[in-house]
């Protein structure tokens, strides 16, 4: 089947681009478009799509404000926020609201499709040295306390806590293997136990928890 997929975006151009990229890829198919939010919202419970990508800046209803309706309803699909990381200061809320990831809007096209793939899959779209600079731009910012309580913490191993704290860091299963001297196997079984123990919805959201308690920063 193919992966169903809703277009969020306030210009018509760039999703008209989108369709015509992805019109002649057999697996994957445009089944809404939405100019602002709350379109977005309601095509999601009409069609119930695979993947929403979602444009931040969007008239009346934002996208950070819609994907937060639209992740927190059983069976939601998982949302790309699409932004221009340089100039937009809400790429971190929109994270936070239950986005699986993000991309740039002056990326490939053909790199937007290959995302819709990986998110379809059930992987967070964010590369570790774009997670780096998440947290380098977002550290000074007054969100913090949103961590988990310390009995959720208190439940993960010391091990898997250095496994969390590499993973806020940025790096990748590899990276993390090679600096706690463990294969490739183990580092997913610690991240299969943090997104149980964590209650987290993927790798993006153990950043965030990472980050909002207080185990990463720029400094470490």
């Amino acid at each position: 089947m193919p992966v169903r997929v809703v277009l969020a975006d306030d210009q018509p151009l760039i999703r008209a681009g989108l369709v015509m990229v992805i019109a002649d890829i057999p697996d994957i198919e445009i089944v809404g478009e939405a100019g602002n939010g709350a379109e977005a919202v309601q095509l999601v419970r009409d069609l119930k799509p695979d993947v929403v990508v979602m444009d931040i800046r969007m008239p009346g209803m934002d996208g950070i404000e819609a994907t937060r309706m639209i992740t927190k309803e059983d069976g939601a699909p998982h949302v790309i926020v699409l932004t221009t990381f340089d100039d937009d200061d809400n790429v971190y809320n929109s994270l936070r609201a239950g986005a699986s990831g993000f991309l740039v809007k002056d990326m490939a096209l053909d790199d937007i499709v290959a995302a819709v793939r990986v998110v379809a899959d059930g992987d967070a779209l964010i590369a570790p040295k774009v997670t780096r600079r998440l947290i380098e731009e977002f550290a000074d910012r007054p969100q913090r306390g949103a961590a988990p309580p310390p009995k959720e913490l208190e439940r993960i191993t010391d091990r898997e806590l250095e496994a969390l704290t590499l993973i806020g860091r940025g790096m990748s299963n590899t990276e993390i293997a090679e600096t706690m001297v463990i294969s490739g196997a183990t580092v997913k079984a610690y991240v299969t136990r943090l997104l149980a123990k964590l209650d987290a919805r993927d790798r993006v959201h153990l950043v965030i928890i990472a980050y909002e308690a207080g185990l990463v920063s720029p400094a470490r």
